[in-house]
């Protein structure tokens, strides 16, 4: 009797530098690759930057010193075209904001979750006891 997998998952601890957010995207397109979806596909491509802008936010708001960001890849065998793009990250109290506002045109930041909630049908963060929080993005693999 071959045993069902329930579901595809993937999880690293990354340090909370630039290096470590640029691993946390190439890691993405290795592990989508090894998963069935080629990195010239629309589907990894699009993985790639939200697990990129997802990662640089935990490096830039999220780090705590001596504390590393978590990168999760979830694949649900039930829902098998849609991709969880998990960061996890040491800083509670510093929280996405809001998509109500759009930054200035000259702004030089303030875009990436604009631009993650453009590729990913959803997108939000929860608690991560004791102190961090999770931001979590979901996508087509299609």
């Amino acid at each position: 009797m071959k045993t069902q997998i329930s579901s595809l998952r993937f999880s690293r601890l990354l340090s909370a530098t630039p290096r470590g957010a640029r691993l946390a995207r190439l890691l993405t397109v290795q592990q989508l690759d090894a998963w069935g979806w080629p990195p010239a596909c629309a589907a990894s491509e699009y993985a790639a930057v939200v697990a990129a802008e997802l990662a640089a936010n935990a490096v830039t708001h999220g780090r705590a010193r001596g504390r590393g960001f978590r990168l999760t890849l979830i694949n649900e065998a039930s829902d098998s075209g849609t991709l969880r793009v998990e960061v996890t990250d040491a800083r509670g109290d510093r929280v996405p904001p809001s998509l109500a506002t759009t930054p200035e045109p000259t702004a030089e930041s303030g875009r990436g979750l604009l631009l993650v909630a453009a590729l990913t049908t959803r997108w939000g963060w929860e608690p991560y006891p004791p102190s961090g929080k999770t931001v979590w993005a979901c996508l087509p693999l299609t």
